[in-house]
């Protein structure tokens, strides 16, 4: 069986950007890039014309109350879940699809701020929430085919009674509604296929692996 390689053989100085051009700047940036890279039998690739899509970075919090061992769940439409806009259908498994998702805590990096920042600030914007502890759990590509976004995901120890009812700013045009859920019915909702947004599943299975382990560090804390 093939061992799986420790490192990556190449790095950002195996890329070789001719031009880099943007075509569209609104609320994402789409870039035109012509480049080239190593390949793995040596060489070099031909030129290779790529869109890129430059939307920023973000955290994502999921909000938990250990004491009462639950979840802050938000909800909120998301364009790009619309079918006549190019949404796909769902799995035959899974139920029918709304623009309407479960996710959790969430906002963009603004230019020169911690992403500590980001999710105590989105806390209490969206869900109207104060961390009693903030832990970093990951950060991950969300489509590094062609979407520079990267996403980093934390944990908040949170007070559930304090939670709003509804978050969001009106001068963002957000419309959330906040609710506490159970952690085995936010896991049952996620097995059944109704959470199926990457960060939120990510985040969930994540704290499944590891919920013993960082109730001790809490505690220890």
């Amino acid at each position: 069986m093939r061992k799986t390689a420790s490192k990556c053989l190449f790095g950002q100085q195996d890329v070789e950007v001719k031009s880099h051009t943007i075509v569209y700047k609104g609320f994402f940036r789409v870039y035109t890039a012509l480049l080239r890279h190593k390949l793995f039998r040596g060489g070099w690739s031909d030129w290779i014309e790529r869109e890129v899509v430059d939307r920023g970075h973000a955290v994502v919090v999921l909000p938990y109350d250990p004491k009462r061992d639950s979840i802050i769940m938000l909800e909120q439409f998301r364009v790009g879940s619309v079918h006549v806009l190019g949404a796909p259908e769902r799995h035959a498994s899974q139920p029918e699809a709304s623009p309407w998702l479960l996710e959790l805590v969430a906002g963009m990096v603004d230019a020169g701020e911690t992403e500590e920042a980001v999710a105590h600030r989105e806390l209490n914007e969206e869900a109207g929430l104060k961390a009693d502890q903030l832990d970093y759990v990951m950060s991950y590509s969300s489509s590094p085919g062609g979407l520079t976004e990267r996403i980093s995901i934390f944990i908040a120890s949170v007070d559930a009674t304090t939670a709003s009812k509804y978050g969001g700013l009106a001068s963002e045009h957000e419309d959330i509604r906040v609710t506490e859920m159970p952690r085995s019915e936010a896991i049952a909702l996620l097995a059944e296929g109704y959470i199926d947004n990457a960060a939120t599943v990510i985040a969930l299975q994540w704290l499944e692996l590891n919920k013993e382990r960082l109730l001790l560090k809490w505690e220890l804390q």
